[in-house]
């Protein structure tokens, strides 16, 4: 599968900025020049054909995708959409700003957290009648990323991609290694490949963001989806000894794991198991990207991340998902919900995975006959999920996450001794961040 490497599903920038931009949904009313939202003459006839788009997707592989979409959508309809494009990292670092000030009808979003927390706050609008229309395209994993916790629906997801343990299929049948399903197989298997000479996970953690996809891995496979969600939405305390089982897990296979990995980007991280010097990687299927030889991406395969606990099995896929949104109060309401029911079709997927093909429609109901195997099994991966999540950054408040979080588990990889003192600092600076709404 050819992997375009684009900014939106491209965690090189994406996750980064997510964490650079501390407002991302964090500060409410900060100072930011505003992004200024297309037309703004209210009310007029013309008003009525229109609906404006605001979009993150600066890079020109989606920029073009969804561009095709809404060609797609003004021939249907007759009603004309005017993009808003502003910079990936801007968008988000200014988010809050734009959507109290007068923002465009629909703007492009994340699911989960992220969204609910705008809805909270009054800057959406509740689109239950769009989700009348378009319900059966999607999954109830998918359906309960898209509801606020008013229970109404704000979001409609377009394209998702999972997080998931990577693999050659060729170093896996050479050495007749087997796929771990339980933590016991998983551990047995890093100390049969430390044996066998090979660096058994593959690390990178320069950029800070990849370690905390394997603590969200952990966390729900020990302690199950609520105490995952209820954790990173500030409710449950860090000092819980449930969240010192998660380092005393993550503790017993650290050994495996690359070293050096404070000093090592992501891709550089991949490239040893492109040359077949490690033997497993947990990322995004992003990774897919670093495989630039076609016999290497076709020998690429993955596991979802092993059982801890029976009690949770393999249930929670981490799976971040995009979408849209609609503001507040859209000039052309009608537009932006006809609007939002095209995006919420199979067509309008199929049109954006055409382009795009690093990741998966989040509908079940998109043609996925066009999809590479490892497409395919990634969309099972997340259409047969009881739950999904979307990964620290987006399941928490950005200014946790990144001023908190990420120097603290980088923290714990370079010396996992202090763990009890690392919690408590991180449960007393929770406290602060997330009192101050």
């Amino acid at each position: 599968m050819h992997h375009s490497s684009l900014g939106r599903s491209t965690p090189g920038t994406s996750r980064r900025s997510v964490l650079r931009g501390l407002g991302g949904a964090a500060v409410l009313g900060a100072g930011i020049p505003l992004l200024s939202a297309c037309g703004g003459s209210g009310g007029t006839a013309a008003d009525a054909k229109t609906v404006t788009v605001g979009s993150n997707a600066s890079d020109a592989v989606p920029k073009k995708a969804f561009a095709e979409i809404y060609a797609a959508f003004e021939k249907q309809s007759g009603i004309t959409v005017d993009v808003n494009t502003k910079d990936h990292n801007t968008f988000q670092e200014q988010i809050n700003t734009y959507l109290q000030g007068t923002p465009d009808d629909v703007f492009n979003w994340f699911a989960g957290y992220r969204m609910q927390f705008f809805a909270a706050k009054g800057l959406a609008t509740p689109i239950d009648e769009v989700w009348d229309k378009i319900g059966g395209n999607f999954p109830d994993a998918m359906r309960k990323l898209s509801r606020g916790e008013d229970g109404k629906y704000y979001f409609v997801p377009m394209t998702t991609y999972p997080w998931a343990v990577f693999y050659r299929k060729s170093v896996f049948q050479q050495r007749g290694y087997e796929v771990p399903t339980t933590w016991e197989e998983f551990v047995a298997l890093c100390k049969r490949m430390k044996k066998d000479g090979l660096v058994p996970i593959a690390f990178g953690d320069k950029d800070a963001w990849p370690a905390l996809g394997t603590f969200d891995q952990i966390n729900f496979r020990t302690n199950g989806y609520d105490f995952h969600v209820d954790l990173m939405a500030g409710k449950a305390s860090w000092t819980d000894p449930k969240v010192k089982a998660v380092f005393d897990h993550w503790s017993e296979v650290l050994p495996y794991h690359q070293e050096g990995a404070v000093g090592r980007t992501w891709q550089d991280a991949a490239q040893t198991l492109v040359s077949k010097k490690a033997g497993m990687y947990l990322l995004g299927t992003f990774v897919g990207q670093q495989f630039t030889n076609k016999a290497d991406l076709d020998d690429l395969d993955f596991f979802a991340f092993p059982e801890i606990d029976p009690a949770y099995g393999q249930d929670t896929v981490e799976a971040p998902t995009d979408g849209f949104m609609m503001s507040r109060a859209p000039k052309n309401k009608s537009g932006a919900v006809r609007l939002m029911e095209f995006l919420g079709t199979p067509e309008a997927e199929q049109i954006y995975l055409k382009a795009d093909p690093s990741v998966v429609a989040a509908s079940r109901k998109a043609d996925i006959s066009s999809y590479s195997p490892l497409q395919q099994k990634a969309f099972e991966m997340i259409s047969g999920a009881k739950t999904l999540t979307q990964f620290m950054d987006r399941d928490s408040r950005p200014d946790f996450t990144s001023t908190v979080m990420q120097p603290a588990l980088q923290k714990f990889i370079r010396d996992p001794k202090g763990v009890d003192s690392l919690l408590s600092s991180i449960e007393r600076q929770k406290k602060t961040i997330f009192a101050s709404d």
